[in-house]
């Protein structure tokens, strides 16, 4: 019988969504033009921030209205769209995802969702300190944090708002909630934080984290600023050895975009992520679902695919599959910064990286 959706606005302007029914189907995974298995999934639950971080979003940042964003139970409804085309793999975005009120609930119902065998969040971890057991309990398995400098001044200048300690406090809070591995994101930004990356390796020395550092990608509206201050890939390798000497190559599966390195000896490992310089889009297999209900084919490209409008219009759970499977099979190959194309639709903080 075909699954209906229903949809109630109340006074507060809110919807209810009609339950999917049990058990739902899984059907084939869904696969891309190219061949690619599309299994990943990666969720913005809002596209506010509770910092300002220079190469994501202007300081004055206009956030989209509230009614424009995915309720709970329309987010929720989607992931099982999802997980009935074979997606198995889910990472929370945001926005900073932990200034949802409906965290711990959302990750919850998504961890207890059948079929999804890998939830994770990337975070700027300054919630951490109060949320990583909470999340981990109802779900969580690892976790993402951003941290672009060991330096508490550096690193409130490039966040504008942000304080070191609270992520300090956020990542130990992590690694004693269990949502291992503990994963550093750092964005490399010329003229603000290239002279930290060997510091930020050094974390590596002793710690079982993988400290990762990205070429930073333009978007919107500061895209004349971060193609002016991108750091190659072959530059931030060359100065974490000019430090620390060779690198030594750790196991790489291929997927994973990031490209593991170890300081000899070290307990962590080091990552980097090229995704300007040396991409590797013959092996992504991800989509991306924005705050707005938007399929979004790829970082990099303003390619999308609404969903949320026909939710909203009444479509039911089999026409939202088709919709769903349908963009996926649209995914371009690559992105198209060799040839000048950049994605100018979005910024970065509504999208989720």
């Amino acid at each position: 019988m075909k699954a209906e959706l229903k949809l109630y606005g109340n006074q507060h302007g809110s919807v209810s969504v009609a339950p999917v029914p049990e058990p739902f189907t899984t059907i084939e995974p869904m696969h891309d033009s190219y061949g690619r298995r599309i299994n990943y999934l990666r969720i913005s639950l809002t596209d506010a921030c509770n910092l300002r971080c220079v190469y994501c979003m202007p300081e004055h940042m206009t956030f989209m209205p509230r009614n424009q964003l995915m309720t709970k139970d329309e987010l929720l409804f989607l992931v099982r769209v999802g997980a009935s085309l074979g997606v198995n793999k889910i990472r929370l975005t945001g926005g900073e995802p932990t200034i949802r009120p409906d965290i711990v609930e959302l990750v919850q119902a998504i961890a207890a969702t059948p079929g999804i065998r890998d939830l994770a969040m990337t975070t700027n971890g300054v919630l951490l300190d109060k949320l990583a057991r909470p999340l981990a309990e109802a779900g969580l398995n690892r976790v993402n944090i951003s941290i672009d400098t060991v330096e508490p001044y550096k690193f409130h200048h490039i966040t504008r708002w942000g304080e070191l300690d609270d992520v300090w406090r956020g990542i130990r809070a992590a690694e004693e909630a269990g949502l291992h591995p503990i994963k550093l994101n750092c964005v490399v930004v010329r003229n603000f934080n290239e002279n930290d990356i060997a510091e930020l390796a050094r974390l590596t020395i002793d710690n079982t984290w993988e400290v990762r550092f990205i070429e930073m990608m333009p978007f919107g509206e500061v895209t004349d600023f971060q193609q002016v201050n991108v750091v190659t890939f072959q530059e931030m390798r060359e100065r974490v050895e000019s430090v620390f000497g060779p690198l030594e190559e750790a196991s790489y599966d291929y997927v994973d975009p990031s490209r593991p390195f170890r300081i000899p000896n070290a307990k962590g490992t080091l990552g980097f992520i090229s995704s300007v310089t040396e991409p590797f889009c013959q092996g992504c297999g991800r989509v991306r679902l924005t705050a707005d209900g938007k399929l979004r084919l790829c970082l990099l490209r303003d390619d999308e695919v609404d969903l949320l409008t026909p939710l909203r219009d009444g479509a039911g759970f089999e026409e939202m599959r088709a919709l769903m499977r349908g963009g996926a099979y649209h995914k371009p190959w690559g992105h198209g910064l060799g040839q000048g194309v950049i994605a100018e639709t979005r910024a970065m903080n509504q999208i989720g990286g």
